[in-house]
């Protein structure tokens, strides 16, 4: 690219040096739409040209109204103003008031061609994040916008933060059924087919979900989420697609907006009321909506990846989910496995939650001991990773002894240690202590094994080699202390 020069000299002049090209890209974390607002189209083109070589998005527009109306068909990510427009030195400022007031949260990154100390405290003042004072480099330029761009992402992750609750950000294991999810999920990535998400109340289906976003060629885009059981039917539609007032003041951003160019997570979507479903069926078949109270359309282009907890086809029967939203998002389902049908990952699993608890909490993680892993391998999870990751950061506040010392079984919440009848203190302890030496045993038996039998996934094989019996021996001594091996007849492979 050859340097750009405006011969207006009311404005000076602006250099544009290339300094990169597209294969030569500077890494760059979020990648966003930059409205480039300047009455000089060889320096809009050339602004252009220098951050689509960088990956950006851009749009175009030269003066007030034209800024306006870009700004009112879609929210860009950033926008980088000239002072001095077509109507004199104050349209830009003006125009940056306008913006503060209609679009308030938008970052603006002023631009001047002589530059006072007075324009510049204006402009922050009316709320530009930034001031450049032409004539500037590339180098410059780019600095600013990824800067202001990484400052905005982040106000909008730690929005995020503070709505996800339970969630371990990663997949965590190795047993088949996570490896079948990981395929599952490696495959539909790359594409832009919607995906239902299915599986139990605290499987994981929203870590499925950004992990589908984050191996997509959107992962620098927003993931948004929408929690539909949270949303109260009258403001559905507002939430979805936002809101402006009768002079065009955008009033608020809805989801879809929020999220172009990214991944939309409708999360428990047949929990949606019947209203709230038609709207976002109308969604996925125009990619172009009005806010409500608006008049301009507004185009997006996201992918929305949907979950529940619930048999789909079910609530269909019942009349609580609409077919032809089903069908619409069930393009390409993808089932999320229970930590039942996993157990082989938990030890992995509970120390990850570790990790992640205790950097939130400002401790250090403590190791987990052998016989807490296997009671926590043998116990039922009908919370699933959420409730697992609870137990784990009750354990890390309320455990007794050093922070370095390992938990141990022991330390366990009660519920855990003694789902399986046994009471007072497990085995070997108060709850046998009343009984001969013979049922003792027998009870002791019948508790260590339906615990290992459980920690296995019912697996007998494994089972077998983990307690050191026989496979034969230890299908006798079920039946002898009356413990059912159905299960684990029907899960041989190791």
């Amino acid at each position: 690219m050859r340097p750009i020069h405006t011969d207006h000299a009311r404005r000076g002049s602006l250099i544009v040096m290339a300094t990169t090209s597209k294969n030569s890209r500077t890494a760059t974390n979020w990648i966003g739409e930059i409205l480039i607002v300047d009455d000089e189209p060889d320096i809009c083109a050339a602004v252009q040209d220098l951050l689509q070589d960088e990956g950006y998005t851009t749009r175009m527009a030269s003066d007030t109204d034209s800024a306006l109306a870009a700004l009112a068909e879609r929210m860009p990510s950033l926008v980088l103003l000239d002072i001095w427009l077509r109507n004199g030195e104050r349209e830009g400022i003006d125009l940056l008031e306008t913006i503060g007031t209609r679009f308030q949260g938008l970052p603006v990154v002023m631009i001047s061609g002589h530059g006072s100390v007075r324009t510049a405290v204006d402009a922050m003042n009316l709320g530009a994040v930034d001031f450049l004072e032409k004539p500037f480099d590339s180098g410059l330029l780019l600095h600013v916008v990824k800067r202001s761009l990484e400052t905005q992402h982040l106000r909008r992750e730690n929005a995020a933060l503070v709505n996800r609750t339970g969630t371990t950000d990663a997949i965590v294991g190795t047993s088949p059924a996570i490896r079948t999810l990981k395929n599952a999920i490696a495959r539909v990535a790359t594409t832009n087919s919607r995906v239902l998400i299915t599986g139990e109340p605290g499987s994981g289906k929203e870590t499925a979900a950004r992990a589908i976003h984050a191996q997509s060629h959107r992962r620098n885009a927003p993931f948004v989420v929408m929690n539909a059981p949270r949303t109260s039917a009258d403001r559905f539609e507002e939430e979805l697609f936002g809101r402006e007032d009768e002079s065009g003041r955008i009033l608020r951003v809805g989801l879809l907006e929020q999220a172009h160019g990214g991944t939309l997570f409708v999360d428990e979507v047949a929990e949606m009321s019947m209203d709230a479903q038609s709207w976002l069926l109308r969604a996925l078949q125009n990619p172009s909506f009005l806010r409500v109270g608006g008049q301009t359309p507004v185009k997006v282009d996201v992918r929305v990846v949907a979950s529940t907890s619930v048999d789909p086809e079910a609530y269909i029967r019942q009349d609580r989910l609409s077919a032809s939203l089903y069908y619409r998002i069930n393009v390409v389902p993808i089932r999320v496995p229970s930590l039942a049908e996993r157990r082989e990952d938990i030890p992995a699993l509970a120390w990850h939650c570790m990790t992640q608890c205790a950097r939130a909490l400002g401790r250090p993680p403590r190791p987990i001991d052998e016989e807490a892993e296997a009671r926590l391998q043998a116990y039922n999870w009908r919370g699933n990773v959420r409730q697992l990751r609870n137990v784990i950061e009750r354990v890390l506040i309320l455990a007794p002894d050093s922070e370095a010392s390992p938990v141990r079984a022991s330390m366990l919440p009660d519920d855990v240690l003694y789902e399986h009848g046994e009471t007072g203190g497990g085995f070997g302890t108060d709850s046998i202590m009343s009984h001969p030496l013979k049922a003792a045993r027998e009870q002791f038996e019948r508790q260590y094994l339906s615990s290992q039998l459980a920690r296995f996934g019912g697996n007998i094989t494994r089972t077998a080699a983990f307690v050191g019996m026989e496979r034969t021996s230890l299908h006798r001594k079920l039946r002898l202390l009356g413990i059912s091996d159905e299960a684990g007849s029907k899960q041989e492979a190791p």
